[in-house]
């Protein structure tokens, strides 16, 4: 039997910019609507609900998420999963910082409880990861860094 950690999908990347602005690029609505999905709202709160919907070679899918643990610019967790499919997963950053740079740590467990199917391969998960964190995130959080 594996473990959820077996399965976890983890990416880590070093941004060139202080843990103050990339907290705030993962928790503002405005600055996440940039790099991530264009969500409607957004709070740090635990509790808090959001949806987004992804088109993506024909489909369509409408991501469900609830926010479970907030540490202020140290750990954002919530729930993912997709809406009129079985499964359940959780969605971790954090963040550590290391002088004026901030390691980022996203760890995506429970993906093996979604359909079997190609769409929700691990695969899929991995390149969207990696892409979201260390292209549109990194971009994002180092091309305002200097600015501020």
């Amino acid at each position: 039997m594996k473990t959820d950690l077996a399965e976890a999908v983890v990416v880590e990347r070093t941004l060139n910019a202080p843990v103050a602005r990339v907290w705030k690029a993962l928790t503002d609505v405005d600055q996440m609507r940039h790099w991530y999905f264009d969500l409607k709202e957004f709070k740090s709160k635990v509790g808090f609900e959001f949806e987004f919907v992804v088109e993506h070679e024909g489909n369509s899918y409408h991501h469900l998420c609830r926010v479970a643990d907030v540490i202020p610019e140290k750990k954002i967790a919530y729930t993912w999963r997709y809406k009129g499919e079985p499964g359940d997963s959780l969605v971790t950053f954090e963040l550590f910082g290391e002088d004026d740079k901030t390691r980022l740590k996203l760890t995506h467990t429970g993906i093996e409880t979604f359909p079997k199917t190609p769409a929700y391969a691990r695969k899929n998960f991995e390149a969207g990861w990696t892409t979201i964190i260390g292209s549109e995130l990194k971009q994002f959080v180092e091309k305002g860094a200097s600015k501020s």
